[in-house]
């Protein structure tokens, strides 16, 4: 007879007194972790019914073997506790946790099994990226000499710091940029009888100052970031000698010019980057839609590529040649040829030998230009019978064809003179 107090599992027979899955669906049905996990199924219940985990109290996650025994609703606790109060909060999380816990045993438990343990080697990286890092000195020393320490000075020779008036050991100019900054601070003193309005005026002072110096030493980094001293001093044309690189065409080269307003946002090598990667986004753009002509034209296979582009030259060679032959044999024909680029047009027939020249100067095609010529004469006779008309001409039709034909038009006597 199964001892008083104790459950076991209704598949296998085995204790689970610690923790066992109850079926929310059939009545009388617990389950240990083992059985639940292998699907296990009885009478009336299946594997994909409801359940419910039901813990006993003594269920460990670390085994019995973990040092203080903690349960599973404890350490549940515990992490409640570490993301409501915080790492370092103790007494806190002791105190959430349960009487039974201090505040020692609540770090140490953490400490050993969350940080320390396979839990938390799994988790936590050994290098942790953007990591605020401590600049400080130990001894409340300055700041730490990667922040402080200057960039070095520019590669030139003596002869071109005398030209420019470089002071290499300061890094500075004996011409700066707004080279009357400093008078902003220059008479400032502190004084104990200033009144407010005083303090706020030096203090604006002071922030004017040091915007300028931060503009001034924004065009620093920019001049060396993009080469601008070499390049004043000649010695880039050297350099672009010995790294060729691709070929700019016209149209990037205007390009440039249009994006030059994000230089003084992005570096030299990220702007030529992000060139590049434009450059880069065209070539694949022109691919993706030769590919598409390609797939268009049932071409599937790269192999049948060379095959479709031999076939296709021949054909352009040979429409090239009869529009050369044709060329040829309207100067032939002689007045004929004035009209071979509408003569094979629809329309053409209609029109008369005088309506063929205009067609052919205005380069307007015949079906065109007779929807025109019937607009105009219709609207014409309309305004002669007194009937109010609104002209609704073709959106190709421009002021100058309109003028050219109306004219043409009034000489040849299909409308009056002051219709036109």
């Amino acid at each position: 007879m199964a001892e008083l107090g104790k459950k076991y599992c209704v598949y296998c027979l085995a204790e689970v007194s610690s923790l066992r899955f109850r079926c929310t669906e059939c009545a009388d049905i617990e389950l240990c972790p083992d059985c639940f996990s292998a699907g296990a199924e009885i009478g009336p219940h299946r594997r994909w019914h409801g359940y419910q985990l039901v813990d006993g109290g003594r269920f460990t996650l670390w085994g019995a073997e973990a040092e203080g025994g903690w349960s599973s609703r404890e350490e549940q606790l515990l992490l409640d506790a570490i993301e409501q109060f915080g790492f370092g909060n103790w007494e806190d999380m002791a105190a959430h946790v349960g009487a039974s816990r201090t505040p020692q045993e609540v770090m140490e438990h953490y400490v050993s099994m969350y940080i320390h343990g396979n839990l938390g080697k799994a988790c936590i990286p050994d290098t942790i990226p953007n990591r605020v890092t401590d600049h400080t000195c130990p001894s409340g020393g300055p700041l730490s000499p990667s922040l402080t320490t200057p960039l070095p000075p520019l590669d030139i020779s003596v002869a071109e710091q005398q030209q420019l008036g470089y002071m290499p050991l300061r890094d500075d100019y004996e011409i700066e940029y707004d080279q009357d900054a400093e008078t902003l601070i220059s008479g400032l003193s502190v004084n104990y009888d200033d009144d407010d309005v005083e303090i706020e005026l030096k203090r604006a002072h002071v922030d004017m100052y040091v915007r300028k110096l931060k503009e001034r030493q924004r065009r620093k980094n920019i001049a060396r970031d993009y080469n601008l001293v070499p390049a004043f001093l000649g010695k880039d044309k050297k350099d672009k000698e010995k790294t060729p690189k691709r070929k700019i065409t016209k149209e990037e080269k205007e390009l440039r010019l249009k994006l030059r307003p994000l230089y003084q946002f992005m570096s030299c090598k990220e702007f030529e980057d992000f060139f590049e990667n434009m450059h880069k986004e065209r070539v694949l753009r022109a691919k993706i839609r030769e590919l598409q002509r390609y797939r268009r034209n049932g071409i599937t296979k790269m192999e049948e590529l060379a095959e479709y582009e031999a076939a296709r030259h021949k054909r352009e060679k040979r429409k090239e040649n009869k529009n050369i032959a044709s060329s040829k044999r309207g100067k032939e024909d002689g007045k004929e040829g004035e009209f071979a680029a509408i003569e094979n047009l629809p329309g053409f027939e209609l029109l008369s030998d005088r309506e063929k020249v205009l067609c052919s100067s205005l380069n307007l095609s015949p079906a065109r230009y007779v929807t025109v010529k019937t607009i105009i004469i219709k609207d014409h006779l309309q305004k002669r019978q007194g009937i109010p008309s609104k002209s609704r001409l073709p959106s190709y039709l421009d002021k100058v064809l309109k003028k050219r034909i109306l004219n043409f038009l009034t000489e040849s006597g299909w409308i009056s003179r002051d219709a036109s």
